[in-house]
């Protein structure tokens, strides 16, 4: 009898440690995928000339813009000189929202120099002037390699 009391303790014991780990052990497992967070690869286009000038890394650009729109989703990002200055452009989409945010981060200090909400209608006119410079710049480098050619 004293036999079978220790044994129905020491199960009883052994059952309730077993149940308590598994218990503790998939509670950390819930907090540890609360915290977390997805990463994506964002690649920053620019010159590489422009680069080699930008004294804050690309990474914390990301991290200042990503700050910046919690919960936001990168979907563009650029080095240019925009006003005088260096800048890493970036076009944030913010969940539940249209359009995108865009900040810009200063390529030399890493502050925040703008931060405004594009409309749908305002991004896409924005890209429609991009790219017409960018027709026109290089149409002005294909005319320059007409005249220095020998």
């Amino acid at each position: 009898m004293y036999k079978t009391r220790h044994l129905l303790v020491a199960t009883v014991v052994a059952v309730g440690s077993f149940a308590f780990a598994t218990t503790s052990g998939a509670q950390q497992t819930k907090h540890v995928t609360h915290a977390t967070k997805t990463t994506t690869t964002v690649h920053v286009k620019g010159d590489a000339k422009l680069k080699a000038e930008a004294k804050v890394s690309e990474s914390d650009a990301i991290a200042t813009a990503e700050k910046e729109v919690p919960d936001g989703k990168i979907q563009s990002a650029e080095l240019e000189r925009e006003g005088g200055k260096l800048i890493y452009s970036f076009d944030v989409k913010a969940p539940h929202k249209s359009g995108v945010e865009e900040v810009n981060v200063d390529a030399t200090t890493g502050t925040v120099v703008k931060k405004e909400h594009e409309s749908a209608k305002q991004e896409k006119a924005e890209m429609k002037q991009e790219a017409k410079a960018a027709k026109a710049e290089a149409k002005k480098e294909a005319k320059e390699m007409k005249t220095t050619k020998p």
